[in-house]
């Protein structure tokens, strides 16, 4: 089957009709602005500036009831760029009183924001009313509603981020202060992020400390914070190595207060991960399609997570293609007359979507048979790119999921290989 985006932005077109009254919501912080068109793209009343609360919303309602009486019009549909998450509880309020309340892509609103005037002026009244443009020529997409547990899946890879971000940011920290204060530390701890190493960091951290000590003071310091110490010999190298040591001997308190917080920021990110960890793994149980997926060679939890709190329910895109143009993996061209240019990636969509399909086609390429025995097709027998055939990759991973998510089907190793290998 191939997906038609042409046939849906028919439809987009044709959903707005000679009764509908069309909205454009400049998003702000604290103060949003509206402008109203009809189906042709004439301005109906006054732009309406409203504060982000409740009487706000409600002299919204208003203003949309007055437009509809004086012009004789039924239906409204409303359209706002998601800008940040301030949209998100005027979207809400609005759909909880029936609107048909769409998102246009703040990046077309830059670029049709020329169109009326033909001046490059910016204005929160003008830009509502490109959005209401927008809308009414059909360049929008409907608000997704979304499960609860989809939701809570979003929630929680954001938070990770989060949390891995400052952990990685504590590791290259602590990887710094030895390199400052003990650089010998690597010799004896490869890793400086070890049981043994941290150890060795949190109860004697400079080479002052370790030259005033004897093996078994040290070995006695591990034993209070490790089940499996890391034994004489190293405690003993340690200690030699702190007597010679080239590190810094200056601010030392200040320095052992840094290595103190830092590790404290190191612990605590670790703790977190694994919470949210968890609690990822418990949403995904309640997922009917999940399970299927999961027995996927290659396919991990986090990386499922991510698509699903990204995207959303899989089963409610018509085909993967869908899911590849809302993350932008769809490809564009740019050609002319004679010239054709290269064929790229739109990266119009969620970033964070394309990553985590990125990231979960590269470990299906690295440890599933037939992603493996695709993507050796792809460049020994097709020629093509290494890149490109991961790209391409993509576009099969997103049919699978989209395929299993719609059926209920688990996955067939045998349909995925054949169906690849004859194209």
């Amino acid at each position: 089957m191939k997906f038609k985006s042409q046939d849906k932005q028919n439809q987009l077109i044709e959903k707005i009709t000679p009764k509908h009254l069309v909205v454009g919501i400049d998003i702000a912080q604290l103060t949003h602005v509206a402008r109203a068109v009809n189906f042709r793209g004439i301005v109906i009343g006054n732009p309406l500036s409203f504060s982000n609360d409740e009487d706000g919303f409600h002299s919204l309602y208003q203003w949309i009831e007055r437009l509809q009486n004086a012009h004789n019009l039924s239906a409204a549909i409303v359209g706002m760029e998601p800008t940040g998450h301030y949209w998100l509880n005027l979207s809400k309020w609005l759909s909880e009183r029936q609107f048909e309340v769409v998102l246009v892509n703040p990046h077309l609103v830059k670029k049709n924001k020329e169109n009326r005037d033909n001046t490059p002026s910016k204005s929160d009244k003008k830009d509502a009313l490109v959005i209401a443009d927008m809308v009414k020529n059909g360049y929008y997409s409907f608000t997704r509603t979304t499960p609860e547990a989809f939701e809570e899946l979003r929630v929680f890879l954001s938070n990770r981020d989060s949390v891995v971000t400052r952990l990685v940011s504590a590791k290259n920290q602590i990887h710094r202060w030895v390199d400052v204060v003990f650089p010998e530390l690597r010799h004896v701890f490869k890793d400086i992020m070890c049981v043994g190493s941290l150890a060795t960091l949190r109860l004697f951290p400079t080479p002052a400390e370790l030259r005033m000590l004897q093996p078994q003071d040290l070995i006695q310091g591990w034993k209070s914070l490790m089940k499996r110490h890391s034994g004489e010999r190293k405690a003993k190298a340690l200690i030699a190595l702190a007597g010679r040591s080239v590190g810094s001997k200056q601010a030392t308190y200040a320095y052992k207060l840094h290595l103190k917080q830092l590790l404290e920021e190191y612990e605590l990110a670790c703790v977190q991960l694994q919470a949210i960890e968890l609690e990822v793994t418990s949403v995904l149980e309640r997922i009917p399609f999940v399970k299927s997926m999961l027995v996927v060679k290659g396919i991990s939890v986090v990386s499922l997570a991510g698509i699903l709190g990204e995207a959303g329910d899989l089963s409610g895109f018509v085909h993967g293609n869908a899911l590849l143009r809302h993350a932008g993996l769809n490809l564009a061209e740019a050609s002319s007359g004679k010239w054709t240019g290269q064929m790229k990636i739109s990266k119009r969509g969620r970033s964070r979507l394309r990553r985590f399909i990125f990231m979960m086609t590269m470990s299906l390429v690295m440890n599933n048979p037939e992603f493996k025995a695709m993507h050796a097709h792809n460049v020994q027998v097709k020629k093509m790119k290494k890149m490109r055939s991961i790209m391409k990759l993509c576009g099969k991973l997103a049919r699978i999921l989209v395929g299993m998510a719609r059926s209920g089907e688990a996955y067939n190793p045998s349909k995925t290989l054949s169906l690849q290998l004859a194209a």
